[in-house]
C-alpha cells in the first residue's frame, strides 16, 4: 500500500539537541535542533557521512544514549506523549512495544551464548507477557517464519547463522512485540550485494504487510531512492535538507545534498563522466567551525557562511534546507 502524506502522525521530533561530554574537554555537539515527522506507513531515510549524527539521533529517540550522552533540548512526541519526559520505567514499556530498533552489526548486537530463540523470546516475555512457555515458543516460530528462517533453527546460536540470517533474526526480534515504528540503523552493513537486496526487500514487504512506519539509516543513496518516502540529510549534527524523496533527488537545494548526489554513481550518465568527491572531512563535533558547518567544504560558500549558522528555511511545501543561499533565493523571488 503506497504511503499517504495524510496518514496519521506517529512521531513528531522538534529541536532535538544532544551533547557528548568528556572530562577536561569541550562538549561534542552531536545534534543541534534536529526535527522531522513520521507518519503511519512512511519510510524515512536518514543519510549523511559517518559522524554526522545519524546513529545518535536513533539512540536519542529510544533513549539509549551511552552514559556520556546528554539530551539538552527538544521534544520527541510519540502519539501525544513526549518520550523525553517519561520515567525510565515508562520508557521501557515504549521500547519494542511501540518503537523497536534493528541495531547496526547483528553479530555484535546478538548475545553469543544464548540461542536465537531465547533472545527473541526474552523480548516477548519482558514486553508482551505471554502466559506460557508454549505460547512464547509459538510466537518465536511465527516470527522466524515471517522473516524467512525455518522455525527449527531457533535452537541454534548466532555463530551458526550466516550474516544475512543474523540480520533476519534481528528483524524478527524487532517485530516481536508488534511495534508501530521500526528503526533500522544501517541494516545491510557488511553484507554482500545480493543479501543486502534480500534484506531490504524483506523490510519493505514487512512494512506493507504489517503497516509499519520505518526509519532507515544508510549511506546508500540508491537504497534511499528505491525504498524511502522522505529523506532527512544530516551534516555535522544538523539538518542540511529534509523533503520527500523525489524532491531530494530532482530538486536538491542544499550544496551538501547536491554534492552527495554528484558523488553517487549513475548508470544513466553519459560515458566519460567522472565521479566527484567532496573535498575535506566532516567537522569534529567538539571543534565545530564558526558559521555553517559545511562552509569549509562548500563550493558555493560566501562571507556570511563563515560567520553565521543558517536557519532551516522552508523552500516549498514539505521542503526544508539550512543554507544562506536558499534564504537569498527566497528573498530575490519575493522581491520580483
Amino acid at each position: 500500500m503506497p504511503f499517504s502524506p495524510t496518514a496519521p502522525l506517529l512521531l513528531d521530533v522538534r529541536q532535538l539537541s544532544v551533547d557528548y561530554v568528556a572530562e577536561n574537554q569541550p562538549p561534542a555537539h552531536a545534534l543541534a535542533d534536529v526535527g522531522f515527522t513520521l507518519r503511519e506507513g512512511e519510510c524515512l531515510g536518514v543519510v549523511g557521512e559517518s559522524g554526522c549524527g545519524k546513529t545518535t539521533l536513533m539512540l536519542s529517540l529510544m533513549r539509549l544514549l551511552p552514559a556520556n550522552g546528554r539530551i539538552t533540548h527538544g521534544t520527541v512526541n510519540f502519539m501525544g506523549r513526549d518520550l523525553l519526559g517519561l520515567s525510565e520505567r515508562e520508557m521501557t514499556a515504549v521500547r519494542w512495544t511501540n518503537i523497536a530498533m534493528i541495531f547496526q552489526g547483528a553479530m555484535n548486537a546478538l548475545n553469543p551464548v544464548h540461542t536465537i530463540g531465547q533472545q527473541i523470546g526474552e523480548a516477548i516475555v519482558l514486553h508482551n507477557g505471554l502466559p506460557t512457555a508454549k505460547a512464547v515458543d509459538n510466537r518465536v516460530c511465527e516470527l522466524l517464519e515471517l522473516v524467512g528462517i525455518r522455525p527449527e533453527r531457533r535452537t541454534q546460536y548466532p555463530h551458526q547463522y550466516s550474516g544475512g540470517m543474523r540480520q533476519r533474526a534481528m528483524i524478527a526480534m524487532a517485530l516481536a512485540c508488534n511495534p508501530q515504528i521500526v528503526i533500522a540503523d544501517e541494516p545491510t552493513t557488511a553484507l554482500d550485494v545480493m543479501i543486502q537486496a534480500q534484506i531490504l526487500e524483506l523490510l519493505l514487504t514487512l512494512r506493507d504487510k504489517l503497516g509499519l512506519a520505518m526509519m532507515l539509516v544508510t549511506h546508500d543513496l540508491g537504497v534511499v531512492a528505491e525504498t524511502c518516502d522522505s529523506v532527512l540529510v544530516m551534516y555535522g549534527g544538523v539538518t542540511a535538507e529534509y523533503a520527500p524523496v523525489d524532491t531530494i533527488f530532482n530538486q536538491p537545494q542544499h550544496p551538501y545534498t547536491q554534492e552527495l548526489l554528484r558523488a553517487f554513481p549513475d548508470i544513466t550518465a553519459p560515458l566519460g563522466r567522472n565521479l566527484v568527491s567532496i573535498p575535506g572531512y566532516p567537522p569534529r563535533l567538539n571543534a565545530l567551525p564558526v558559521g555553517c558547518r559545511f562552509a569549509p567544504r562548500c563550493p558555493a560558500s560566501f562571507g556570511r557562511c563563515h560567520t553565521q549558522q543558517p536557519a532551516l528555511h522552508q523552500t516549498a511545501k514539505l521542503h526544508y534546507a539550512s543554507c544562506h543561499l536558499v534564504e537569498e533565493k527566497g528573498r530575490e523571488k519575493r522581491e520580483e
